[in-house]
């Protein structure tokens, strides 16, 4: 089902216009505050998810800039929040949870922070779970909260405005309109690559220096 939901949520998004009017936007706004303010909830749709809310706006059904707006403030307001969890509470939460909040993604997102330091906000925004776990490390990583805020609003603003208006201008082309659910797929794989590979390299790196020593 879960599956289903991320490959045909132009249907579904378009069902929840027909069904709730307005009130899809707070629908939107808080799915995209949760996936990224929750840290418990990395596995809500994001990248998709922007990109079918733009096709949606192409067929009139939504407005697309009260959209992005709407969207961006949504994307900071929930990175802000994480960020505050993990200055505040994240180590205890660690510690707590284990279950919900997984060593393995900590580490992942770890990996980002060495490699491109507070830019990893920004890149983040791309990359699925990263994007959850990168503000509550930083939290925890004590970054400044005013450094931490200039690569929230610069990642948040890239994230919308890229995949908000693709979403918009290509869902009319006829292969994306017909074959709409295998360019949702393209675009998770596409989302998750550049993480897979980044934590292959790193740990290649790690190995051959182990090796060598």
């Amino acid at each position: 089902y879960a599956l289903d939901l991320v490959l045909h949520l132009n249907k579904h998004l378009d069902v929840l216009v027909g069904n709730y009017g307005a009130w899809v936007y707070a629908i939107l706004f808080l799915i995209v505050f949760c996936e990224t303010g929750l840290v418990v909830t990395p596995f809500l749709p994001g990248d998709s998810l922007l990109f079918a809310a733009g096709a949606i706006a192409a067929g009139g059904r939504l407005n697309i800039f009260a959209l992005m707006v709407l969207l961006f403030v949504a994307a900071v307001l929930g990175d802000t929040v994480n960020y505050w969890i993990g200055d505040r509470a994240g180590h205890k939460l660690v510690l707590r949870f284990p279950r919900l909040i997984r060593q393995k993604y900590l580490d992942r997102t770890h990996e980002f922070f060495e490699r491109y330091g507070g830019k990893t906000i920004i890149i983040a925004r791309f990359v699925p779970i990263v994007r959850t776990f990168a503000p509550f490390v930083a939290g925890v990583g004590e970054m400044s909260y005013s450094r931490f805020m200039s690569f929230n609003v610069v990642g948040a603003f890239l994230w919308v405005v890229l995949l908000v208006p693709a979403g918009y201008f290509f869902a009319n082309v006829p292969f994306v309109k017909e074959n709409f659910s295998m360019v949702i797929m393209a675009i998770i794989i596409l989302s998750i690559l550049p993480g897979v590979f980044e934590v292959w390299r790193e740990r290649r790196r790690l190995r051959q220096l182990a090796e060598t020593t």
